[in-house]
């Protein structure tokens, strides 16, 4: 009876991560990335794309110089495909599904030839150009858009609807966006993101752009490809508590890690990692412990937890995609990302928080769990009270 219900949850077909690129501001490609998350070595410094001089903060986690996103999209969905092992034959049937916050150049672009700068037109483009099929999404809602889209992809190949997905997004730190959080003071006075931590003051955005592709596991193994990871299960959730507030219970969040454990047919006891969204907000991290703790019952408290937030920021649509890539990644190399910034213990955030390497030891976190019994969730938390949790394992 259980296999029946999980299936028709799920979809019959089991959905593997293959090859993954992405941007942060530590660099191109994962190891970068990868490398600062486990050391807990932040990336943020002062901002010099755009004037910020009238500004609370002037803090942010940037890629050098002056990257263009499309560019650095075609970039990563090129290194997705080509770690992945796509022909061009294969990729001429796939799907994009892609997370942006628009088209930059839409803002610059007179009234007339606007229709030519929407979400729709900018994602058709980052296809045509990859070699990807049409047809694709695009998803602009907020922090949990990619975590979306990875749900959305991972249903369309589990239920036969496709046989792999492309799934993309990206966000550069730009002068409106910054504003607008500055304004609001959601940004850390002290320049650094805290999740989970005493003292904590807000959060930083930061650059990503990351791109990866999902696959049925029987095509994989059809063309002899060798899975980084298997997406196991998917939530969604909404709390429509405040249009900006968190749910102080987690609620919402609470359904979606449930839904994806259901999914993925694995108890609390056997989640290893928590990739937590972890925003260094003091309502919404002590929402999102209180929704662990719901979902996870007394494991919550020993399960390790980190924000890699705390050392990449806050990539907005492109958030929930760049944390799936270090989650993946990180259960790959054995290791726990740290969750850099802590200053002391928050009583209304009792998790088992993963903390900084020690200065003599190896410069990585604690070993985290291998096994194939093992998996980890990444979660993403937007305004309006939307969550999703992505559930992933190491094939």
């Amino acid at each position: 009876m259980t296999d029946t219900v999980l299936t028709a949850r799920r979809g019959p077909r089991s959905v593997v991560v293959g090859g993954m690129g992405v941007l942060s501001a530590f660099g191109r490609g994962v190891e970068p990335l990868l490398g600062a998350a486990l050391a807990g070595r932040a990336g943020f410094g002062p901002v010099g794309r755009f004037e910020v001089a009238g500004r609370r903060v002037d803090r942010a986690a940037l890629h050098p110089g002056e990257p263009s996103l499309e560019r650095e999209l075609d970039r990563v969905v090129d290194e997705a495909c080509g770690a992945a092992g796509l022909s061009a034959a294969r990729r001429a049937g796939c799907p994009l599904y892609l997370a942006v916050h628009g088209d930059p150049a839409l803002a610059r672009a007179a009234p007339v030839r606007r229709a030519e700068h929407a979400v729709e037109a900018f994602a058709a483009g980052v296809a045509r150009r990859a070699g990807l099929a049409g047809g694709g999404r695009a998803y602009t809602s907020g922090c949990t858009a990619s975590a979306d889209a990875v749900a959305d992809a991972a249903s369309a190949v589990a239920r036969g609807r496709a046989e792999r997905v492309v799934v993309a997004a990206g966000y550069l730190v730009e002068a409106d966006q910054f504003a607008v959080f500055d304004a609001g003071g959601a940004l850390a006075r002290d320049g650094r993101v805290r999740p989970f931590s005493a003292g904590r003051t807000g959060l930083l955005l930061g650059d990503g752009v990351a791109a990866v592709v999902l696959e049925s596991a029987d095509a994989a193994r059809a063309r002899g490809a060798e899975p980084l990871a298997v997406l196991a299960g998917w939530g969604r959730a909404g709390d429509a508590h405040h249009v900006c507030r968190p749910r102080p219970d987690g609620a919402g969040l609470a359904r979606a890690v449930g839904a994806a454990l259901l999914r993925g047919g694995v108890g609390p006891e056997r989640v290893g990692y928590v990739n937590a969204h972890g925003a260094g907000s003091v309502l919404g991290d002590r929402a999102e412990a209180a929704a662990l703790l719901r979902a996870l019952g007394p494991v919550a408290e020993r399960v390790p937890v980190s924000s890699s937030k705390s050392v990449h920021g806050q990539a907005l649509e492109a958030g929930a995609l760049l944390e799936l890539v270090v989650t993946v990644a990180a259960l790959r190399a054995g290791r726990l990302p740290v969750n850099a910034g802590l200053l002391g213990p928050d009583p209304e955030c009792p998790l088992h928080l993963v903390r900084a390497p020690d200065p003599v030891g190896p410069p990585t976190g604690p070993v985290a769990p291998g096994s194939p019994g093992g998996f980890a969730l990444s979660l993403s938390t937007a305004f309006g009270g939307a969550n999703t949790a992505l559930l992933v394992g190491v094939p």
